[in-house]
């Protein structure tokens, strides 16, 4: 595990392994870095892989006021811990994380994505949500702002989300709970059920992309 320090003096915990060009791994909703290790092995053997926690998760820190902009500047630190430059692959909410990062020319040399969770031709995303996600977190009930999490943006049933309660890996996730609000600010305001504005679609410094859309 390597530490680094992000723009606002975070602490920003990293597992660093293989060899070969750097390449970050950005996790989705309530995953710790933890989550990347099967994928960390696969790809050991040819990129020097840095699977890192986002702020508020495992052994990283998390200072206040959250702020979108200050994971992303996160994710800059990796980069820079990386030497400067890296491939990056994100999921769900860390792809959205990712393309940021890629716009702003911070780095990012190569990009990969795994379903961005853009909401352009449908039922939009209620606009309260991340209001409702810290009112539980703010009421200590962690295990009803992972359920409203499931129930609006996996569309878990009640029945699911009552089963999953009694499973063994619930209090993992209940643990990360706390920063669902920060998942629903960064992907909330391209849950529009509007087109994207040609302002998100910002040209990026990187040489290739890859999509993959739910």
């Amino acid at each position: 595990m390597i530490k680094t320090t992000s723009a606002d003096g975070t602490a920003i915990a990293a597992d660093r392994t293989g060899g070969g060009p750097a390449l970050v791994l950005v996790a989705p909703a309530l995953a710790t870095r933890a989550a990347f290790a099967p994928l960390a092995e696969l790809l050991a053997p040819h990129f020097t892989v840095y699977a890192y926690d986002r702020r508020g998760r495992g052994d990283s820190g998390d200072t206040p006021p959250y702020a979108a902009d200050r994971e992303v500047e996160d994710l800059v630190a990796v980069i820079g811990a990386a030497g400067g430059s890296a491939y990056v692959f994100g999921h769900s909410s860390g792809a959205v994380l990712a393309l940021d990062a890629a716009a702003r020319d911070v780095g990012v040399t190569k990009l990969a994505v795994y379903e961005p969770p853009f909401i352009v031709d449908g039922e939009p995303m209620p606009a309260d949500f991340a209001d409702q996600l810290a009112g539980l977190v703010a009421a200590d009930r962690p295990g009803d702002a992972l359920a409203l999490w499931m129930r609006s943006t996996v569309g878990m049933s009640e029945e699911a989300i009552a089963q999953a309660r009694t499973e063994p890996w619930w209090p993992a996730l209940e643990a990360v709970a706390h920063t669902t609000p920060y998942d629903a600010a960064i992907t909330v305001p391209y849950m529009t059920g509007r087109p994207l504005r040609p302002s998100d679609g910002r040209r990026s410094p990187c040489r290739r992309w890859s999509w993959t859309a739910r």
